[in-house]
């Protein structure tokens, strides 16, 4: 295990660039917007990554690089490590509402709009014309009514088990460039990748009336054993997908398909929070360092800015805003555009003539899109400042033993324990808090057992976003199940550490050659957080 800050990204200027060769330059160019085929001028695009954080004094400085060191002493607690989220922290009684809760440290008016977002993210639109012309818009392919449907309770999401619940869980549809435009394209991040000609983007599987839907994920299940140290066997599940009864004709040979749950939506806020500088130190793309484990810098386009910028939410680090992914969320998932995501008809393609025909609900008097000001803004705002829970036995001896594992291993590598996010953060809630998500926010290689073969912008088929832990060990109270991983594969936290491979590897042996007692710590000190 490396100790901090060894995996430091030496910036030779202010200025890098990124290259598809993994090296730092982007090309730039002008992509006309549904034009893939038009050729960029081949001009570099500035893309500044500060090196250093340019928000605090020097006295400052050194209060966060103090704070922040990783832990060598594990006899005790760090002081406010039970406080995942600062001062924002939630030490609501633990229950089935406990991710529901908004920051503590917000004003007394921002909680109206916290409550009037809460509702919004909760409204149930319906299909167009309707008489509550507020609410209508819906679809006309969709998978949900509403944003509370996939994030239930604010928590994790969860494969169909048992059932056709297939509500927090769906089907990504995308191929790789093929041609040179095509790829000059994704390398001047104008687009993330190439939807499916007829499906679009992402399997729907609902549709209003009058409608055929998409059709409808399928899944079968391989079970592979595991045997680990002192000869107990634990067995994988290798999940296969399918599309039962496709509902407008076969999809594109090209077309990959990406499960992914929805995650929890505690503390983005504080994420988005996070200095750039903070994030970029920790990669090591090129493992100048040694230990096998890289960390690539998630470089998206903020498409409202037009500017680039870091990809911080998504499971491939796709959306560089709390903003923007609600509003691709609400596009695709529910079919209601926004001021951001201007998509009436939501996921339809050209090639669906018949969805294309349905009304939509726009109404002129209240704004030019389905969901206009404020309504964008409130979910916004909810989804913000959705407060991370306090730990629970942070300072318990079994916690403690299972957090020296969590180092020992090396899972801290990727899964860094803390940071302090910056302190002209936009909402003062955010800002100088010392924080605990257990991400780096950075993309790595899983290896080809995690691999779903779909790249996303500069994240490769078998890369994806460190998720964050905080929050884990709620998992069977708020959402009632153990289910782990982007496809909720895994059905317990042994499960899905096994399932680490590529430059989780070493950590994923490791582990698997604990005695029995030491791989319990772990999970007991997972369960704390």
């Amino acid at each position: 295990m490396r100790a901090w800050p060894a995996r430091r990204l030496i910036v030779p200027s202010a200025v890098l660039f990124l290259t598809a060769a993994g090296g730092f330059s982007v090309f730039g160019g002008a992509i006309l917007a549904g034009e893939p085929e038009a050729r960029t001028e081949g001009r570099a695009e500035q893309f500044p990554l500060p090196s250093a954080r340019d928000d605090l004094t020097e006295l400052d400085k050194n209060r966060v690089e103090a704070v922040t060191r990783p832990a060598t002493d594990f006899s005790k607690a760090e002081k406010f490590e039970a406080m995942s989220g600062g001062a924002g922290t939630s030490i609501a009684s633990v229950n089935q509402d406990i991710l529901s809760q908004f920051s503590a440290n917000i004003t007394f008016a921002e909680e109206e709009s916290f409550k009037l977002g809460n509702a919004l993210f909760r409204k149930l639109w319906v299909s167009s014309p309707s008489s509550t012309q507020a609410s209508d818009g819906l679809g006309p392919l969709y998978n949900a009514r509403a944003c509370q449907t996939c994030h239930l309770k604010d928590g994790r999401g969860h494969p169909p088990e048992g059932s056709d619940d297939a509500t927090s869980m769906f089907l990504r549809l995308a191929r790789a460039p093929k041609t040179d435009a095509e790829r000059a394209a994704i390398a001047a991040h104008e687009v993330l990748n190439f939807p499916d000609p007829v499906y679009g983007q992402q399997l729907q599987d609902s549709a209003v009336p009058g409608l055929p839907a998409e059709g409808h994920m399928r899944i079968s299940y391989t079970e592979m054993p595991v045997t680990l140290a002192g000869g107990e066997i634990v067995s994988l599940r290798k999940p296969q997908y399918s599309i039962d009864k496709p509902g407008y004709g076969p999809l594109d040979p090209a077309t990959t398909l990406s499960p992914r749950v929805t995650q929890v939506m505690s503390g983005l806020g504080l994420i988005e929070a996070i200095h750039p500088a903070d994030i970029i130190a920790n990669a090591d793309p090129q493992d100048a360092d040694g230990d096998g484990i890289r960390g690539k810098i998630p470089v998206v386009r903020d498409p409202q800015s037009g500017k680039l910028a870091l990809g911080r939410f998504g499971w491939k680090a796709q959306s560089p805003t709390v903003r923007q992914q609600a509003a691709d969320a609400l596009a695709g998932d529910i079919g209601i555009s926004s001021p951001d995501a201007r998509r009436n008809h939501g996921d339809c393609t050209p090639a669906q003539t018949a969805c294309l025909a349905m009304a939509d609900g726009v109404q002129p008097r209240l704004g030019d899109t389905e969901a206009p000001d404020p309504v964008l803004g409130l979910i916004t705002f909810y989804s913000e400042n959705l407060a991370v829970p306090a730990r629970r036995k942070a300072s318990f001896a079994e916690t403690l033993a299972g957090k020296k594992v969590f180092y020992d291993t090396g899972c801290a590598s990727c899964h860094v324990p803390k940071f302090v996010t910056r302190r002209d953060a936009a909402n003062k809630a955010h800002a100088f808090q010392l924080i605990w998500p257990y991400s780096d926010f950075l993309l790595h290689d899983m290896g080809e057992g995690l691999a779903d073969g779909q790249p996303v912008g500069v994240a490769s088929g078998s890369e994806w976003r460190t998720p964050p832990l905080w929050g884990i060990g709620l998992t069977k109270t708020v959402s009632g199940h153990t289910f782990f991983l982007h496809d909720g594969r895994a059905r317990n936290l042994t499960e899905a550490i096994l399932w680490h491979g590529g430059e989780a590897s070493k950590a994923r042996n490791r582990f698997a050659a604990l005695e029995k007692a030491d791989r319990q710590a772990l999970i007991t000190f997972l369960e704390s957080l």
